[in-house]
């Protein structure tokens, strides 16, 4: 089960992601997200409360950043466990994302 609340912070779309992403709740983030993938958006995951990610939502999260890169925009990954940034350095996903600590911080990169 995943929860998923989005608003809209300094000309930012920020969503806010609370509970486990499986192969399931990796298909509801994606239909949620990609029609914020407009020309020039900027998207702020907030994951800090994203206990679990498997691989289905490391594929939903390049998906999502190969959509938005391909319409010029920002995605920023705020508040990744040290589990969810070991896995995802493992893999080579970490590579394709700025990654920042805080809301503000991420806020601030995506400017």
């Amino acid at each position: 089960m995943i929860e998923i609340d989005i608003e809209t912070l300094l000309q930012a779309s920020v969503v806010r992601l609370t509970g486990e992403i499986d192969a399931a709740s990796a298909a509801v983030v994606h239909q949620k997200v990609m029609p914020m993938s407009v020309p020039g958006c900027k998207l702020v995951l907030d994951m800090s409360n994203v206990a679990y990610m498997s691989s289905a939502g490391l594929r939903m999260l390049l998906s999502v950043y190969r959509q938005i890169s391909g319409n010029q925009g920002q995605i920023v990954l705020v508040g990744l466990s040290d589990e969810l940034k070991d896995t995802m350095s493992m893999t080579g996903f970490l590579g394709y994302f700025t990654v920042c600590d805080s809301l503000d911080a991420g806020l601030q990169a995506i400017g």
